[in-house]
């Protein structure tokens, strides 16, 4: 008996832990450690916190899936491959909000090609509503289609352009992030 309930103690943690082995979390998310998106399979890169004002205000927890995990955030934006970024916040946002963080990390990531990108960002900002605590916006780089939009997981559109994806991904991964800890975390560092 004693041999029984100890075997099934053992699988009873065995089971937790290929549980938690199968997810990663932050600020109490949980992500999968793999997604498939349009038949591609995506491994999770790493988590990290949008903190925005002075009151350090957790806005979203970020998660990043690429191919193959990878900390050079330079390489990742010059590969033109299949790329995930999924947004879940903690915070409700307004759609002005939205609009201005959209205008700002753009500004920040792209600055010389904003001529370009402006009619696509109009489109994106079309796309924003308000959006509460719990849901999650996710943003899938499909090589020579664009950027789609899913809104908690619905589909809302697509962008065309490389140069769009470049520089959308550019928000979190480029020279100037919403915050260096949340590009840190995006990159595989402990998410904080």
């Amino acid at each position: 008996m004693a041999n029984r309930l100890r075997m099934i103690g053992l699988t009873v943690a065995l089971v937790a832990a290929a549980g938690l082995a199968q997810a990663r979390q932050c600020d109490g998310v949980s992500f999968p450690e793999q997604v498939t998106v349009h038949g591609q399979s995506l491994a999770l890169n790493g988590l990290g916190i949008r903190k925005a004002t002075f009151l350090r205000i957790k806005v979203y927890v970020a998660a990043l899936y690429l191919p193959h995990p990878s900390t050079d955030a330079a390489g990742i934006l010059a590969a033109d491959q299949p790329s995930e970024i999924v947004l879940h916040f903690l915070w409700h946002v307004t759609t002005g909000q939205l609009r201005n963080a959209w205008r700002d990390g753009f500004k920040q990531s792209a600055p010389q090609e904003l001529p370009a990108l402006r009619a696509r960002i109009a489109t994106l900002n079309g796309w924003m509503h308000g959006i509460g605590s719990g849901h999650s916006m996710a943003f899938v780089h499909r090589p020579g289609q664009g950027i789609e939009y899913l809104l908690d997981g619905v589909p809302q559109g697509q962008i065309p352009g490389v140069d769009f994806a470049r520089a959308f991904f550019g928000i979190w991964l480029g020279a100037h992030p919403p915050g260096r800890a949340l590009k840190a975390g995006l990159l595989g560092a402990a998410c904080r």
